[in-house]
C-alpha cells in the first residue's frame, strides 16, 4: 500500500512536477523518441535527471512486477495487459491534469521494469518449486 502511494506521488507530484499552465497538453506518441533523445544527447542532461528518467522509470516498477503476479497469481499476459492499461490511464491523467505529459516511452520503460520483476518472480518460483 505504501509502495503504491509512493508511486502515485512520484507520478503526479514528485520530481519537481507542478501544474503546467501553458495552455496546451504535452505528449509523445512516438515510441522511443524520448528515449533516443536521452541517449543521443546525454551530455546535455544532468546525470541525476538522465538517471531518473531512464533507469528510474525501469527500476521503480521491478517490485510491482514481482508483487502483483505473486499476490494475484497472474500469468504473464494477464499481468502485462492490466499493467499497461493502468499505465495508459496514469499517463493520460498526467496529461489531462497537467501534472506532466503523456509519454509512450514512459510506458515502455515502466513495462520493461515490470517485465524484469516478473522474470525475477518466475525465477524465484522455479527455484523454490
Amino acid at each position: 500500500m505504501a509502495y503504491t502511494g509512493l508511486l502515485l506521488y512520484w507520478m503526479f507530484i514528485g520530481f519537481g512536477r507542478s501544474y503546467v499552465s501553458d495552455g496546451g497538453y504535452r505528449y509523445n506518441y512516438v515510441p522511443f523518441q524520448t528515449i533516443k533523445l536521452y541517449f543521443h544527447h546525454a551530455s546535455h542532461f544532468r546525470l541525476k535527471m538522465w538517471f531518473i528518467n531512464i533507469v528510474g522509470n525501469v527500476a521503480v516498477f521491478i517490485p510491482l512486477g514481482i508483487a502483483i503476479p505473486y499476490l494475484l497469481q497472474y500469468g504473464f499476459f494477464r499481468f502485462m495487459f492490466r499493467f499497461i492499461l493502468a499505465l495508459f490511464v496514469v499517463e493520460t491523467l498526467q496529461m489531462v491534469l497537467k501534472r506532466g505529459s503523456f509519454d509512450v516511452d514512459d510506458i515502455i520503460l515502466n513495462s520493461t521494469g515490470a517485465i524484469i520483476g516478473y522474470l525475477i518472480y518466475r525465477s524465484i518460483r522455479a527455484i523454490r518449486f
